[in-house]
């Protein structure tokens, strides 16, 4: 595969590069590609020095892949013109997620979806993406009726900007900020912009995108996205009721044996999920399952993921090996002749 990673430069990207690596992704060439002010610039992959392209080279090169953590706006420009030469775009942005003609994949859930027509594929919001896959064994087992989630989210999820602010804080540094109020020894209840219904960007994105990966508009999600001066990984307090009743044993039962999610829940030895043990790893981390006692059929958790992992970079990467595992992707050089 002849892959190109847009927004090289980046957090995300960045992340991107590490787990194509890890995960020793079939790369035949790789494109790193970023804003006009990165042109020219090296950076490293498996100890080969590559150097940083412009969008437009990238569409004369033609890969075969491009995986996109460069913003939304960035992502409706240029997406289509890379589908348009035959490239598989994985868009990491909100720009297509609620596109209706496009998938929304978090790929252990609907993966199967996908189809070699797919061009420009979603990769949903880290927070939609580690929650949804908690849930979903238990709306397959008990149907899901409302999920109430408050959300406790890493500066990482901002960007550097935000990250550098935490930093200098803690090091009693003036500098550039991120947030409209200091971020350290604080949580701002204030992820992305606010809607004119009161809720935030995130919040919505909360609500909205797991319908669509679960493709399923029977159950309503009400969000509130709050920032914690922590580095990385975000956590979640989720509150399910179900139309059906469950058995807490079966519960952990069901989410031990779903693929990407481990459970650590034992109050006895203090275990549970934290975002600094969450940090570098692939899975969901799911603990205090408990039952809520104040109503039927409801359960409460804790989800905790590294959103620059399995929130971004891993899900996007999982996507990819899926459409080449499955012959998904048709080369550019194949659709040229």
């Amino acid at each position: 595969m002849k892959v190109a990673v847009v927004g090289a430069t980046g957090m995300v990207g960045e992340v991107m590069l590490k787990v194509l690596a890890e995960r020793d992704f079939p790369i035949t060439e790789l494109l790193l590609v970023a804003s006009e002010r990165s042109v020219g610039k090296k950076l490293t992959y498996k100890d080969q020095e590559h150097t940083i392209i412009g969008l437009q080279d990238a569409i004369v090169s033609r890969p075969d892949i491009a995986i996109f953590s460069a913003g939304g706006d960035t992502s409706l420009e240029w997406a289509p013109k890379f589908a348009e030469i035959g490239t598989t775009v994985i868009d990491n942005s909100s720009a297509w997620r609620m596109d209706p003609s496009k998938k929304l994949v978090v790929p252990e859930i609907n993966a199967n979806e996908l189809t070699v027509e797919d061009k420009i594929i979603a990769n949903p919001n880290c927070s939609t993406i580690q929650m949804v896959m908690a849930l979903n064994p238990l709306h397959k087992k008990y149907q899901m009726k409302r999920v109430v989630v408050s959300t406790y989210q890493s500066v990482s999820g901002t960007g550097v900007k935000a990250v550098r602010q935490l930093e200098n804080e803690i090091a009693g540094v003036q500098g550039e900020m991120a947030y409209p109020y200091p971020i350290g020894r604080n949580a701002l209840p204030h992820c992305d912009v606010f809607m004119e219904n009161g809720y935030t960007k995130e919040e919505m994105k909360l609500a909205r995108e797991p319908q669509k990966i679960l493709d399923d508009r029977t159950f309503s999600v009400s969000a509130t996205a709050v920032r914690i001066p922590t580095a990385g990984g975000h956590s979640e307090s989720v509150n399910v009721e179900f139309h059906n009743d469950f058995d807490l044993s079966e519960v952990r039962k069901l989410l031990s044996e779903t693929p990407g999610v481990t459970v650590q829940d034992n109050p006895e030895t203090n275990t549970y999920p934290m975002p600094i043990y969450a940090h570098g790893k692939d899975d969901v981390f799911v603990g205090r399952i408990r039952r809520d006692e104040t109503q039927r059929n409801t359960l409460n958790m804790w989800v905790v993921s590294d959103n620059l992992r399995k929130g971004a970079a891993t899900n996007a990467v999982q996507i990819a090996e899926y459409l080449v595992e499955n012959n998904l992707v048709i080369s550019t050089s194949e659709a040229v002749s």
